[in-house]
């Protein structure tokens, strides 16, 4: 996979994807809006009362969401540490984490859109304003991705050295891809 952004100049960017490519990263953002879930009312209902809803005051179980959606307060490795830290946690949550989703939520299917808009000739073209909005949707997929293989920081050379009959492999392929998308978009950005 050698398709990477470049600049447009004044913070665009532009990107040739082949198919295969722009596949794997539609599904991926198609996979990452089934973990984040539908809006409030699943999307169908009142705005004003979206508006006025309120989220979760409880953590995720799943630990990509957790990571998603983290404790505002508190020592994340000492959950149950200071009952205040928690209260306040949940009360943090509540207010912020719907937006947070539908933030998620819209940016991965801004992706999706343009994905299914790309032409034969497999360029994409992202304006100034696009290019956040794509950015926040990579670190997201490589976000989650890293956290189902549970990479950190010390292990991270580490996977450029798999072995091919490593089952986590193509799943390592689309995390260090990711993070390449991310490095030349953001260099796009600023030139």
């Amino acid at each position: 996979m050698a398709g990477l952004f470049e600049s447009t100049g004044g913070g665009g960017a532009t990107i040739a994807l082949d198919e295969w490519e722009a596949s794997i990263l539609r599904s991926l953002e198609v996979q990452l809006l089934e973990l984040i879930g539908p809006g409030p009312g699943g999307g169908d209902g009142d705005p004003l009362a979206a508006l006025f809803a309120e989220g979760p005051t409880e953590a995720p179980a799943d630990p990509v969401l957790a990571r998603f959606f983290p404790d505002a307060y508190g020592d994340p490795e000492k959950p149950d540490d200071d009952d205040e830290a928690a209260a306040s946690s949940g009360e943090f949550r509540r207010f912020t984490e719907l937006d947070l989703r539908a933030r998620k939520r819209d940016d991965a299917l801004f992706v999706v859109r343009a994905l299914d808009g790309l032409g034969g000739d497999g360029v994409l073209k992202l304006g100034t304003p696009d290019c956040p909005r794509w950015l926040g949707a990579l670190n997201d997929l490589r976000l989650a991705l890293g956290v189902r293989l549970e990479v950190t920081e010390d292990d991270e050379e580490g996977l450029y050295e798999l072995p091919d009959s490593d089952e986590r492999k193509p799943l390592v392929m689309a995390y260090l891809w990711l993070g390449a998308l991310q490095e030349s978009l953001l260099e796009a950005m600023v030139d």
